[in-house]
């Protein structure tokens, strides 16, 4: 073919010059798109890879839902998935991510506030901060309303938050309506781009004798009264469940394991078959069928079998020999579900050992090095998503509430985050590599106690005030840096915790 082409153009070329440099130009052009890019090849070979220019929220608004509903059920019945979603809680939000306030006075008014904040009475800050998470990578997008509530004598911050499922957004409201309203997925943004509303149902969907009653409406709740925290992974408005990229893998791969359990039951299932015997022996198995006793299987009760059961024995009319089952065995089992395994952890974002809690093929050095890619996913998890969409505009709602109930001076107050401590496969050397970071100046010391997930100030105060009392009872604890070294050894005392008596030397 190349030498037919090679012929052809020499023979174009020279009949008609100007036509032939055009077509070596063409043919040029079209070599380099060949060698561009493997993946946008439309060949034989890659005419099924089905791939669509659709915006992210075109593609989430068609399959949001039933991604929704498959993945819960994922989560309630499969193991898998359900310790997906209590991992990436309990590293993500752990005990809490604690807003650590400069101000006393305002820490004091948090911390009341902080315990009774939930309108459902059942949890505090903390663990709103988890099931909102949960919402988030379980159905895609986690919602915390702000509910003002009067103020009584338990609360004196007149502020209540609210988890709800994301169900509640009226995804019908979509596209541009009568009286400029501009929806996306239920989400009310106005002429700037801006979210302006959620449109969110009285109750949730599911609640069915609502729905056919027709009194399950939806309204425009401001988006300044709503937390949304979601991922976002294009310019999109709603988020999807974090296991999206391998449900398909979960639900074939629990069908396998469901295959291969009713496999290992009938290789359990051992059989003997009486096919053979006299009409008048002891075992009294009729030779040939009668009208009462047709050809087949029979238990020791004269009962036709038509299921079998592990270490029986049955009797067989019409036959003359004994049989036993010979059921087959698989030995690939194993390999094929760990391979499986590591594609849903990868498609979780986590480690196979921490998503299967399978410590048998891993060792320190790679624990460790999983560990640090996770802490590496759940920091960027935190300080990306969690803090800036759900935490800072609760604490806001928060600040805003106490100002105007008089328990705050101004709503402009400073504070830091303190999310948990990611726990360690080794503390020891993790720690003395930290106390080595602070010692050189790399770090200081508020960083690496914020690190560990405390509250630096509170640490150093209850240091302070732990020192004093060992004073006042003049103990020495080893541990004390102040009078023991590292070592072991004791300090030298400091000449101004000791003065000179006058007169000596």
């Amino acid at each position: 073919m190349a030498a037919a082409g090679n012929f052809l153009d020499r023979a174009i070329g020279y009949v008609s010059p100007k036509r032939g440099v055009q077509r070596l130009a063409r043919r040029a052009m079209l070599s380099e798109l060949q060698r561009s890019y493997s993946g946008a090849d439309r060949g034989r070979l890659r005419s099924s890879w089905n791939a669509r220019s659709t915006s992210a929220n075109t593609e989430i608004g068609a399959a949001s839902q039933l991604l929704r509903d498959r993945m819960r059920d994922l989560v309630r019945n499969n193991p898998l998935a359900a310790n997906a979603v209590a991992i990436l809680v309990t590293h993500a939000i752990g005990d809490g991510i604690v807003p650590v306030f400069k101000n006393p006075k305002v820490k004091k008014v948090y911390e009341k506030w902080a315990k009774s904040c939930d309108a459902d009475g059942a949890q505090d800050f903390y663990g709103i901060q988890a099931l909102a998470a949960r919402e988030m990578f379980e159905g895609g997008d986690g919602l915390v309303r702000r509910k003002w509530r009067r103020r009584d004598g338990r609360q004196a911050v007149p502020l209540k938050l609210q988890v709800i499922e994301a169900d509640q957004i009226d995804s019908r409201k979509d596209g541009n309506f009568e009286g400029g309203l501009n929806a996306i997925q239920g989400i009310e943004f106005d002429e700037d781009g801006e979210r302006k509303a959620f449109w969110l149902f009285d109750q949730h969907p599911g609640a069915h004798l609502l729905g056919k009653l027709g009194l399950n409406k939806s309204r425009a709740v401001p988006a300044s009264d709503i937390a949304h925290v979601f991922e976002k992974q294009r310019t999109q408005v709603r988020g999807v469940p974090w296991g999206a990229p391998v449900m398909v893998n979960h639900h074939d791969l629990e069908g396998y394991r469901e295959a291969e359990r009713v496999r290992k039951r009938l290789e359990a299932c051992l059989v003997a078959i009486m096919t053979g015997g006299d009409p008048e022996d002891s075992l009294g198995t009729p030779l040939q069928p009668t009208v009462d006793q047709p050809a087949g299987i029979y238990d020791a009760h004269g009962q036709r079998v038509d299921k079998v059961s592990p270490g029986t024995v049955y009797n067989a009319i019409g036959g003359t020999d004994v049989k036993f089952t010979q059921p087959a065995v698989t030995g690939d089992y194993a390999s094929y579900i760990e391979t499986e395994e590591h594609v849903v952890a990868a498609g979780w974002r986590m480690p196979h050992f921490i998503l299967t809690g399978r410590l048998d093929k891993v060792n320190y050095s790679s624990s460790k090095v999983g560990l640090e890619v996770f802490k590496r996913t759940i920091s960027q998890l935190q300080w990306q998503i969690i803090i800036p969409m759900l935490c800072e505009p609760i604490i806001g709602w928060f600040l805003e509430a106490a100002y105007l109930a008089g328990e705050i001076d101004s709503p402009d107050q400073a504070y830091d985050w303190v999310p948990p401590r990611f726990y360690s496969a080794d503390p020891a050397r993790d720690l003395k590599a930290q106390i080595g970071e602070v010692r050189a100046g790399f770090k200081p010391w508020s960083a690496a106690v914020a690190e560990r997930g405390e509250d630096p100030e509170a640490t150093a105060l209850q240091l302070a005030e732990d020192n004093k009392t060992f004073d006042d009872l003049g103990l020495v604890l080893d541990v004390d840096g102040r009078k023991m070294s590292q070592a072991g050894q004791t300090q030298q005392p400091d000449d101004t915790d000791n003065p000179k008596k006058d007169g000596e030397q």
